[in-house]
């Protein structure tokens, strides 16, 4: 699975708008509205990098009110659930 981070800046009166229709677009997982130079931050995952060329020009930047988006590609993913299961030792909590 390859996972990007998209940040999405938007017209300042779209924000709502942007992040719903954005979700709704296949391989975006979920999107948060931030804080910073960016309004958004949608997660994608997808199975092929081409698949990523689909979405995110061919129609997240297409968006009505998306401005700019600046992506950045995963390379590894590391999170604390995953930490917890590898080195659990099954005693209870």
């Amino acid at each position: 699975m390859i996972t990007a981070i998209v940040l999405i800046q938007t017209e300042v009166d779209q924000i709502n708008e942007v992040a719903e229709a954005v979700v709704k677009l296949d391989g975006v997982s979920e999107v948060y509205s931030i804080t910073g130079d960016h309004d958004l931050l949608a997660m994608v995952r997808v199975r092929h990098h081409d698949d990523l060329a689909e979405i995110i020009p061919g129609h997240l930047n297409k968006v009505p009110g998306v401005v700019h988006t600046d992506t950045h590609i995963a390379f590894r993913t590391y999170s604390r659930h995953d930490l917890e299961s590898v080195f659990s030792l099954g005693l209870p909590d």
